[in-house]
């Protein structure tokens, strides 16, 4: 989304360079013709450079009606006005996509953070759980010590009996299930180390990015202040009208 904001904002830069250039070309044509009438008007009979002429009433190729002059104005305004307010609302539409990306990506701050928090917080209880099953291991101490004891009986006492039999069964069970516990143990021990990196990882990215969008947001804000304010009310009227060099100094 950001990516085709900026591509549409580059593309809208390029067409106002085109705009500026075209204004700047009729800006210069009428502040030359301006100055042309202002000299023709300070013309009198008394004035050095005035002549007779050849053919004072023939029109030049390039002569065009008043209607037509004034059609082509209003044409190149319309122009500027519409290149504007698509770059008005082009501009909003900017402000409206950092938003969204703050956003979504504090959203997917909160959501991976809490994630992480849920996943710690079970493997941590898994890993208790563990820890404390471990304690069958003083279970199987017992039992060997029993085995082994009565290993001892003297004479035709030392036989295989149920006892002896249960004994040996219990000491296997106990081992395999202490195997067990101790792999999955280890598993739930690497699972949270795991966990604890990439949430260190998570946070140094985000808070890198945190750092962007307020990086992006202040330099947004430095260039609108380096805008030059419009004019408003009268001010602005007398703009558009290209009347402001007309008026007398009223403070004079």
């Amino acid at each position: 989304m950001l990516i085709d904001r900026c591509q549409s904002a580059w593309e809208k830069i390029n067409k106002l360079e085109v705009v500026k250039f075209k204004l700047q070309l009729d800006l210069n044509d009428k502040n030359e013709a301006l100055q042309i009438d202002k000299d023709m008007l300070s013309l009198d009979k008394e004035c050095a450079n005035i002549t007779y002429k050849t053919d004072s009433l023939k029109n030049p190729k390039r002569m065009i009606t008043y209607e037509q002059w004034l059609e082509k104005c209003e044409a190149t305004k319309k122009m500027a006005i519409d290149e504007l307010q698509d770059t008005l609302r082009l501009r909003e539409s900017l402000f409206v996509a950092r938003g969204r990306a703050r956003n979504a990506l504090r959203a997917q701050t909160d959501v991976t953070n809490y994630m992480l928090r849920r996943r710690i917080y079970d493997t941590q209880r898994a890993r208790n759980e563990l820890q404390w099953q471990k304690m069958k291991v003083n279970a199987l101490k017992v039992a060997e010590t029993r085995l082994e004891t009565r290993g001892y009986r003297p004479g035709i006492e030392l036989a295989a009996d149920e006892a002896d039999i249960g004994l040996k069964e219990e000491v296997r069970n106990l081992r395999e299930t202490i195997r067990q516990l101790q792999d999955k143990l280890d598993c739930a021990k690497a699972t949270y180390n795991a966990l604890e990196s990439t949430s260190i990882k998570i946070g140094i990215d985000l808070n890198d990015k945190e750092q962007s969008l307020e990086t992006d947001t202040q330099a947004l804000e430095m260039r609108s202040a380096l805008e030059p304010k419009r004019p408003q009310g009268t001010d602005k009227n007398l703009v558009l009208a290209s009347i402001v060099d007309e008026l007398p100094n009223v403070e004079n």
